[in-house]
């Protein structure tokens, strides 16, 4: 976007606390830029409207938002829809983001699989490349990104590919961690502790590469893409090989000092005794899609079925009937102690089994929630996701276009590993 100095029309008061999900725009020199941002995060946020609207919205006058309009229109990063017509006066012209307008890669590194997703610039993925694993394989995952990469930028073309405005990383901080659970080599185990994922992909591209942590990238899908857009503060739940989580409060993702604010998976499900040497159980042994998984194996069934509807069909349905028990269960526990500490006005649940099973657990969810003691606290509502699987990619993807083009990465900047 240009970067100019000043803009003779910023002449009108705004108010100064402005809030991210309510951009304002600003009187001050030299902010002109931030101006566009703001315009833009509009759009994103409330959808296609006309200037007028605009105006209001973000506080700033007519004139300086068709100065704005015009200069993105100029830059390819919004459009003109057809006139609104019926109305007295002249026909409103509703102003749309471009999709074509930008675009970014979003990687996820799972703990089973990765995805490759390329993102525009209304948050739609293009394209997308998969490679299911049994564990994380170092080497071969770097060599397969670096593959996925080149085919996303060869997909987009010379032309569109000079709009590409970085690539966005979504991975488990501890990719190493549990690995005896998943049965992953402890050479391997240890490799990931000494490797540093956005350098690595870093070094394969002269695009600027972030990091997040998986669920907090998923997290960030619903607080800019889904529900979150309207809810202030919620703990968000992802149903995965793990489960985990995220945290949002006052419409900012909320990290924590070492990033593992709303790491759910570690939260116990029982009281330790002073006399054991075993530590109780944790979320994700229960919660978590890897558990449906073993009880698939265990029955000679195919463990893919848990990411599919089969898990809600013979004869599958009865194994996912007693996992839905535990999991419930568990997260519902965890839920009470969330909002006893942080008095959540939401709980948002998503995940990347099939939405089917999704629904069904979020029923089991809040019949378990009727298990737990509330009083002295408010019992807050339960509430479906709205990205689903690719979450994570997306999120992620979404670091860079808001890198370039919000008015405030304050969101962001908290994410880094």
């Amino acid at each position: 976007m240009k970067n100019e100095h000043t803009d003779p029309s910023l002449t009108e008061p705004i108010e100064d606390d402005s809030k991210w999900l309510s951009p304002r725009g600003s009187n001050q020199v030299g902010m002109s830029q931030f101006n566009e941002r703001v315009v833009l995060q509009a759009i994103r946020f409330h959808g296609s409207m006309p200037k007028a609207d605009l105006a209001r919205l973000t506080k700033l006058s007519t004139q300086t938002v068709s100065l704005i309009i015009n200069r993105l229109l100029e830059e390819g990063l919004v459009i003109k829809l057809a006139p609104l017509r019926g109305k007295v006066g002249q026909p409103s012209v509703p102003i749309a983001l471009d999709p074509d307008g930008a675009f970014s890669i979003g990687i996820k590194i799972g703990r089973r699989s990765l995805d490759v997703l390329l993102v525009d610039f209304v948050g739609h993925a293009r394209e997308r490349s998969s490679l299911a694993y049994a564990y994380p394989d170092s080497e071969v995952l770097f060599s397969e990104i670096e593959q996925h990469l080149k085919q996303m930028v060869k997909l987009l073309g010379p032309r569109r590919a000079q709009r590409l405005s970085g690539i966005g990383i979504a991975a488990p901080l501890a990719l190493g961690g549990w690995q005896t659970v998943l049965g992953m080599p402890a050479d391997q185990a240890q490799k990931w502790k000494r490797i540093d994922i956005r350098e690595r992909v870093q070094a394969m591209t002269n695009l600027p590469v972030e990091f997040a942590k998986d669920t907090a990238a998923a997290c960030v899908a619903e607080l800019v893409a889904g529900r979150g857009r309207s809810i202030k503060s919620y703990l968000y739940v992802f149903v995965d090989t793990f489960i985990g989580g995220g945290l949002v409060i006052d419409s900012h993702l909320r990290s924590g000092l070492h990033g593992n604010a709303g790491a759910l998976a570690s939260i116990p499900l029982g009281l330790a005794k002073s006399d054991s040497k075993t530590a109780p159980e944790q979320l994700l042994s229960d919660a978590s899609l890897f558990k449906l998984e073993q009880l698939f194996s265990a029955a000679g069934l195919d463990e893919a079925a848990s990411f599919d509807a089969r898990a809600l069909q013979a004869p599958w349905a009865t194994h996912t009937s007693a996992w839905l028990d535990d999991a419930a269960r568990a997260i519902a526990l965890a839920i009470n102690s969330a909002t006893c500490l942080l008095d959540l006005d939401k709980i948002i649940i998503d995940g990347s089994c099939d939405r089917t099973l999704l629904e069904k657990l979020l029923e089991e969810v809040e019949k378990a929630l009727g298990y737990y003691n509330w009083e002295g606290v408010t019992r807050p509502e339960i509430l479906t996701g709205t990205i689903g699987s690719d979450a994570r990619a997306i999120g992620g993807a979404l670091l860079p276009l808001y890198a370039n083009f919000a008015p405030d990465r304050d969101l962001f900047l908290k994410l880094s590993n």
